[in-house]
């Protein structure tokens, strides 16, 4: 290695160049609409949020321990779960998690514009809409 110095500056520049970039990925916003408890399924409640997901949001690995239904309302975004094959929803578009799927792939397929979604989750009364995983 001619210059040690200059390896370790351009290591370090880097380092603090990615996590800048981590740093500023815009997060995803989540407005609660409705809770109800459905009484036919004791102990399971049904649930609706609308995500907004502000250009290049990018949502951490997660599941949601439901059945979560996603209806498009604006923009594109791009889902995969359980490791599988992306795909690309728009405006009026579908997507069903299962309580035991773990959502690896969520975010705006756009830089540039807004995206929206609503969901409807059935889950257990009071738990969480959403569980990260590592």
């Amino acid at each position: 290695m001619k210059n040690p110095v200059f390896f370790a500056a351009a290591v370090v520049c880097s380092c603090l160049l990615m996590a800048q970039l981590v740093k500023a990925a815009p997060e995803a916003s989540v407005t609660p609409l409705r809770s109800e408890s459905l009484p036919e399924f004791p102990g399971k409640e049904a649930e609706m949020i609308v995500v907004d997901y502000p250009p290049g949001a990018v949502d951490p690995v997660h599941r949601h321990d439901a059945h979560a239904f996603v209806y498009v309302l604006e923009g594109s975004i791009v889902m995969s779960l359980n490791g599988g094959k992306e795909v690309t929803l728009k405006a009026g578009d579908t997507f069903h998690e299962g309580p035991n799927d773990v959502h690896t792939v969520g975010r705006n397929a756009s830089a540039t514009q807004p995206a929206k979604f609503v969901v409807f989750l059935i889950k257990k009364k009071g738990a969480p809409i959403l569980t990260p995983v590592k």
